[in-house]
């Protein structure tokens, strides 16, 4: 069921709604219908359901003052968990910030028809081959620019399998220089890309791949597809990413490994029927859709990755040290990066986002860890990681 609203007001509920609670109210149901479900899935929803539960896990620190005691629950770490993914988000930010050289950024988004969505989600295989057509796009083209100096651009590529209603939508966000090195030349600037040509490149490149791991039964289809789409499957670019500190994190965060569906988005769940809403990709409209939580269930889960598969991938300066690397200056500085790794670990962030100490004491001491209490799947810790010595 789905509504359509033009965009004067965005239509909230006081309340708000958490996926894990959608999941831990009727996953089990959904799981003795006998819907097939990959290991992945079952691995991840168990982990999102169970996050924050101290049974599961938990350090527990003490105040050597007041004697007060704390238990501090472990959290599940899955990307698909919206909490623990925004963590995942902030780290992989922070990541690539590091990597990244000091220029300007093109953002790319290479998608496919329609009429081949269906081969990647049966064979979920498939999807690798998005990262090597987009990735050999790429480098064909800034290779023809000068063949002897063989310029090499720098690009981080991202799979997202979802559009905005949260159906199946397998696309590359590529983050790219607008430049490159070559064998001679440390550095040029190349801020025009000619996208026409690269949709017809994308369109050959990705249907030959496919072509050659489907076998002759795609034949028909393929010839079909260059019949339908003559300009190529499209490929767009959204406005630069300025070479600033601020603008790449803001990208990388709202771009990169983000969760299929914010919380934010759903307006109301009746323990039947869950309500979110989005804004249509066409014409920004906003649209309001009412589904089973069934449905709900399989939109998500469809999007959760198989386990060991890179969902963000890094190419050419980006992915290994080139003859001119030490020569281009990068977007983070050192002192930044120190500060990133010394505040990624649970106290700092909610010190720096919410400035609550958890574990400043009632009485103002600091609490220190007296144990670490892990379940059968882990094992117990003699002695806790290094981090957790740092933060108390």
């Amino acid at each position: 069921m789905i509504f359509c609203y033009n965009i004067i007001g965005d239509v909230m509920n006081s309340k708000s709604f958490k996926i894990k609670d959608i999941f831990s109210d009727r996953w089990d149901d959904f799981v003795a219908l006998g819907y097939p479900l990959r290991p992945a899935i079952l691995h991840n929803v168990s982990k999102i359901i169970n996050c924050g539960d101290p049974s599961m896990g938990h350090a527990l620190y003490f105040c050597d003052h007041c004697g007060k005691i704390k238990h501090v629950p472990f959290t599940c770490k899955s990307r698909f968990c919206n909490s623990c993914g925004a963590k995942y988000i902030q780290d992989r930010a922070a990541s690539i910030s590091s990597k990244l050289i000091q220029c300007e950024h093109r953002h790319i988004v290479f998608t496919i028809p329609k009429e081949l969505r269906p081969f990647f989600r049966k064979d979920r295989s498939l999807l690798h081959l998005l990262f090597h057509a987009s990735a050999a796009t790429i480098h064909a083209w800034f290779y023809s620019i000068n063949k002897s100096e063989s310029f090499k651009p720098g690009f981080i590529s991202t799979l997202h399998t979802f559009g905005r209603d949260l159906k199946w939508n397998p696309h590359i966000h590529m983050l790219i220089t607008e430049g490159a090195s070559g064998n001679k030349t440390v550095w040029r600037k190349i801020p025009h890309i000619p996208f026409t040509m690269l949709r017809k490149r994308w369109q050959t490149t990705l249907l030959d791949l496919l072509h050659r791991y489907l076998g002759d039964s795609f034949y028909k289809l393929k010839t079909s597809l260059f019949k339908t789409y003559p300009s190529g499957f499209y490929v767009y670019a959204k406005s630069n990413m300025l070479s600033n500190f601020v603008d790449s994190i803001k990208y990388i965060i709202r771009y990169t490994g983000r969760p299929a569906m914010a919380q934010s988005r759903i307006l109301d769940y009746d323990g039947e029927f869950v309500t979110f809403f989005y804004n249509r990709h066409e014409d920004n409209e906003k649209v309001i859709e009412k589904i089973h939580v069934f449905d709900f269930f399989k939109r998500l889960i469809v999007h959760i990755p198989d386990e060991q598969f890179k969902m963000i991938r890094y190419y050419g300066l980006y992915a290994k040290k080139y003859k001119h690397s030490s020569k281009l200056f990068l977007l983070m500085t050192a002192s930044k990066r120190k500060f990133f790794k010394q505040n990624s670990h649970w106290r700092a962030r909610l010190l720096l986002h919410f400035g609550i100490d958890p574990l400043r004491c009632q009485c103002g001491n600091t609490m220190k860890l007296l144990n670490i209490f892990a379940t059968s799947k882990t094992h117990l810790l003699d002695k806790p990681p290094p981090q957790l010595y740092n933060s108390a």
